[in-house]
């Protein structure tokens, strides 16, 4: 067991920031050659996006895969010998068919198109991602490299484990050459925490690796070039010459591209910048490759290089603010920050090595617990500036009437259009919720708390926490029922004013009725996580249809603990339907259901369903259920139309948002109510 370094928690904060980073530097020319891009954009110094008319901040299969597989290792008890399969099992839980982020290209087309199709039919990893069964070409493509950092960091200066997290993870999806490049890399990640020297982090990559493969015999040649030619685009031709994407078939195989992030990290000279201007300018896979460099150097240089390039005017944090988005089935999940993903693995590694969770400010969701870490906090309206020197609150100076916050749902209406027409979709959940308070700390005078949410026709809308002393640093907002979702969460300036933002926090389940309302806004349906077929509106709030198997739509965070769940159910053709309560993703949650074979079943799905109780129940096609699932501690309690059916005790799962499912059929629903429970 490796002893963890006092600045772990840093590194993985800069590593995830250095990923985030290279893949919005890199996403706008995905897939452009070197000569493109020296004829359309020049060399890439910094980031494009606004030449070439696209948002910084964006929905990412490279971001969001990440920072998704990964959590398969808190799904099932941090196991150091976490097998494929299980793995596998989290891509099942997480993914959307055709909407999560992942490219959705076809069987055969692509790798993990391919290997979830695999899944799903019960072809378990690592078959589902065999060359045998897929084909060397789709077998070795990218991906599994692509999503391999976080099984690195969670593994500091244990390349062995490391790789061996990596090849499980990759198995999923992928064979071959792919499998060597992540080995490669992972090693490399991992003990880049405790190794500073390039060619020292190449050899440990290649020592995991057999010495006759594709991957090593390429990077020899890699370094043989480097050796004695420094121009790093002569050399970019001798890698395309001899492993160009014409020697390697398929959309985006690994071996052209990893052979550019040998060539960057040894041609970037230790230089966070300089080594992401040449992975991007290379062209092919940037956002990939320039993802995995910008992760590996963040971890190698700290924060400290990564900032070092302000002074050459290349401020790569500021305009990130620390954003990104993770849409899966755990809606919760989606609006994310570096500070909040970083915690994720920080807690993983730290469990990993026995040692104390990773809780600054009692958990504090916004913590601020990093140099120049604002957690997606920025100047909503108003005068202000914003600052974080030393990792210990966010400094805030403004002018009276500026709003500072941070995003909690999506950020706008326009936002939300966007994702919806573009490529990857934008699935989230609010994060907070009416009924839940809501906490903030302040250095001193002249500021308030505030939520922002959609009004009726999606207009932004705020509420103040109630007035306080003018000498109150400790705010306490209790969030009322509101018409729509909650999407913003921060402090408004009373006066001309500078003081600290110590944390924001809120805790508690909440206390909150859906219902489909009177107005004609759009931002209350996309707060639903939708995983069925089809989500109509007729006369009901929602008409869930999946033509085969189960299908649920859900709302709500990991934070909710115990609470009671009721919606009027009316089922139509259906092999089941019902709520669910404790959802955390497709295949982790608790269900109350009633049968096409006159039942009424407690269900609890862990990766495989599993019949708690169930007793019998006569109903019709077209019958309206009340439907009542509450979920206290362990023990669980299922009611029809007022008359307790059905309880149980399960410890499995401890919380989770709420949902309504359905298999084989339709179902109508017109009203969810979430309360604390009896």
């Amino acid at each position: 067991m490796v002893k963890l370094a006092p600045d772990y928690a840093e590194r993985v904060y800069a590593g995830v920031l250095g990923k985030v980073i290279g893949v919005y530097l890199g996403r706008p020319f995905e897939g452009w050659s070197y000569q493109r891009i020296q004829r359309l954009l020049g060399d890439i110094e910094y980031y494009v996006h606004d030449k070439l008319d696209v948002p910084l901040i964006v929905t990412d299969d490279d971001i969001a895969g990440t920072f998704t597989f990964v959590r398969a290792l808190e799904d099932h008890a941090t196991n150091p010998d976490i097998t494929p399969k299980q793995i596998g099992e989290s891509w099942l839980n997480y993914l959307i068919k055709g909407r999560s982020v992942l490219w959705w290209g076809g069987l055969g087309q692509s790798t993990e198109h391919t290997a979830y199709l695999r899944l799903a039919s019960g072809i378990a990893a690592p078959m589902s991602g065999s060359m045998e069964l897929n084909g060397q070409v789709v077998a070795e493509q990218i991906g599994a490299q692509i999503f391999i950092d976080g099984w690195a960091m969670v593994a500091p200066g244990d390349p062995d484990q490391a790789v061996k997290f990596a090849e499980a993870a990759a198995r999923v999806s992928h064979d071959g050459e792919a499998v060597n490049g992540a080995k490669v890399l992972a090693a490399m990640e991992s003990m880049a925490f405790v190794e500073t020297d390039i060619q020292k982090l190449i050899d440990i990559g290649l020592s995991y690796i057999p010495k006759d493969s594709v991957i090593a015999r390429m990077i020899a040649d890699i370094r043989g070039w480097y050796a004695v030619e420094k121009d790093w685009r002569a050399t970019r031709e001798m890698l395309e010459d001899s492993y160009g994407y014409d020697k390697y078939g398929g959309n985006c195989h690994m071996v052209p591209n990893h052979g550019l992030i040998i060539h960057s990290l040894l041609h970037g000279d230790g230089d966070f910048s300089e080594t992401l201007k040449i992975v991007n300018t290379c062209g092919w896979d940037t956002d990939c490759n320039s993802g995995n460099v910008g992760c590996l150097m963040g971890i190698l240089l700290g924060l400290d290089g990564i900032d070092s390039s302000v002074a050459r005017g290349l401020d790569w944090r500021g305009p990130i603010a620390d954003r990104l988005y993770c849409p899966t089935s755990d809606g919760d999940r989606c609006i994310s920050d570096c500070v909040r993903e970083a915690s994720h693995i920080i807690n993983m590694g730290c469990a990993l090595a026995g040692e104390p969770a990773f809780q600054p400010k009692q958990g504090a969701q916004f913590s601020f617990c990093f140099p120049g870490s604002v957690q997606g906090f920025k100047v909503q309206c108003g005068e202000a500036k914003l600052s974080n020197l030393k990792g210990e609150a966010l400094h805030i100076s403004g002018k009276a009437g500026a709003r500072v916050g941070t995003p909690v749902f999506a950020p706008s209406k326009d936002v939300a259009d966007y994702f919806e027409k573009a490529h990857y979709k934008l699935m989230a959940s609010p994060r907070i919720f009416p009924g839940q308070d809501v906490f903030a700390r302040v250095s001193g005078p002249g500021s308030n708390l505030y939520v922002a949410y959609y009004g009726e026709d999606d207009e932004i809308c705020y509420v103040d926490a109630d007035p306080e002393p003018s000498d109150a640093k400790d705010f306490v907002l209790r969030v009322p029922e509101v018409p729509g979702p909650i999407f913003e969460v921060g402090v408004r300036l009373n006066e001309d004013v500078a003081f600290d933002l110590d944390h924001v926090s809120w805790r508690g389940n909440p206390n909150v009725t859906f219902e489909r309302p009177k107005h004609k806004g759009v931002m209350w349906r996309r707060a639903w996580v939708d995983a069925v077929d089809q989500l109509l509106g007729w006369s009901e709030m929602f008409r869930l249809v999946q033509n085969e198997g189960l299908g649920m739509i859900s709302q709500g965070t990991r934070e909710w603990t115990d609470y009671t769940v009721s919606a009027d159910v009316t089922p139509h053709l259906v092999s089941l339907a019902g709520v669910a309560a404790r959802v955390q993703g497709l295949t982790r949650f608790y269900a109350l259901v009633v049968t096409r074979e006159q039942k009424v079943r407690l269900l609890k799905f862990l990766h495989e369903e599993t019949v708690i109780a169930e007793t019998d129940f006569h109903w019709s096609f077209g019958d309206t259920l009340e439907m009542t699932l509450s979920v206290i501690e362990d023990r669980l309690v299922g009611s029809i139309n007022g008359q307790t059916l059905l309880t149980a005790h399960d410890s499995a799962l401890d919380a989770g948002a709420v949902g309504l499912v359905v298999a084989d059929g339709r179902s109508a629903t017109h009203k969810i109510r979430v309360s604390s429970p009896d």
